[in-house]
């Protein structure tokens, strides 16, 4: 039986020591074959049959890693334009809940409404800001900027109290902290972060009955027979969330598929708690250093206020982090080590 450090060693091999992955991660080795496959079939002429297969086996392998039945995921591009689709279900003048300076795309289709009210607080008051008159809590399960994780069962609780939907964006969590999609309205992520994979895909998660989201880009993708929608307007939309899906990037699926079955082999647990170890070291040798991060226990994401300027010459110097609102902000994956850690401690100043 391979062990979690042969499976990773077999799939990465970084030329830089790399702690960027809430930004992009790396690819593993499987995947990149992956796509070198799809994209020698495109060259050749052959038939892209196994490439539609690809983009139903990703759309299986999400829904098992969100806990909810296939049926309940559509496969897009982009999270923007899965909040989009929330936002467009919205009556006007609605109440919208989000966390102040999330990331943009959870945020910005509620904006662009125009007709909603959008009303955004701290982080850690979330849950108590739920009020009779809330219509959606939309909020990150970790904070792109800088980790926080956001109390989930919480704001669960108090949407419900009040009679709100909630739609969560795991862009940031999906890969290393367990998923519980069943316990929200909606929920989406993208897979280039945590979840290994290339650019290009994105997957929703809606209810059974699904939400009342409008199919307002619904093309001959979400045709409950989409080959026999391809002219004219769709006769019968899909009876599942795939009736949301967009025309997929095929090579981009292709790939994924590769990289959620590495995930499915390790086991998110396990993936966990690998990066929340390495996290917590890079936590202890801040505080020996005298500096302090945000505080985000239990997060694979670090962030430390005022080093962000530092970014550049770590990069000069093989070391990749971000620079983010002024700080620093390092992330740890499965494919990260102690010494990985420990040569980001010493490039820092004491």
């Amino acid at each position: 039986m391979e062990t979690f450090e042969n499976l990773v060693r077999a799939e990465f091999a970084p030329k830089t020591t790399y702690l960027n992955t809430a930004s992009n991660s790396l690819l593993p080795a499987r995947t990149v074959a992956a796509l070198q496959d799809a994209v020698r079939l495109r060259a050749q002429g052959r038939p892209l049959d196994s490439l539609y297969a690809d983009v139903e086996a990703c759309r299986a392998a999400y829904a098992r890693l969100a806990g909810v039945p296939v049926e309940r995921v559509a496969a897009g591009a982009t999270v923007a334009l899965h909040t989009s689709l929330i936002a467009a279900s919205l009556p006007p003048g609605a109440e919208v809940l989000t966390a102040e300076d999330d990331f943009t795309s959870v945020l910005n289709p509620f904006h662009t409404r125009g007709d909603l009210k959008v009303r955004a607080v701290p982080l850690e008051r979330i849950a108590d800001s739920v009020r009779p008159g809330t219509a959606l809590v939309a909020v990150s399960a970790a904070q792109s900027a800088d980790g926080r994780i956001t109390d989930l069962p919480a704001l669960r609780e108090a949407a419900r109290a009040h009679g709100a939907r909630t739609y969560v964006d795991f862009s940031q969590t999906a890969g290393w902290l367990p998923m519980e999609a069943d316990a929200f309205d909606y929920s989406a992520s993208i897979t280039y972060k945590w979840l290994l994979g290339p650019h290009g895909a994105a997957f929703l998660v809606v209810p059974e009955d699904l939400g009342d989201l409008p199919p307002v880009q619904a093309s001959w993708a979400a045709g409950e027979d989409p080959w026999a929608s391809c002219y004219g307007p769709v006769a019968e939309l899909a009876h599942s969330a795939r009736r949301f899906d967009s025309s997929p990037a095929l090579f981009t699926y292709a790939g994924l598929r590769a990289s959620l079955e590495l995930i499915e082999e390790l086991g998110v647990d396990a993936v966990r708690a690998h990066d929340q170890a390495l996290a917590d070291r890079f936590r202890a040798g801040l505080a020996a250093l005298g500096h302090e991060p945000v505080p985000a226990p239990g997060s694979a994401v670090v962030s430390v206020p005022g080093l962000g300027r530092l970014q550049p010459e770590l990069s000069a110097s093989g070391i990749e982090v971000s620079n983010r609102a002024g700080n620093l902000r390092a992330s740890f994956h499965l494919y990260n080590t102690a010494a990985d850690v420990d040569r980001l401690l010493e490039a820092l100043p004491g």
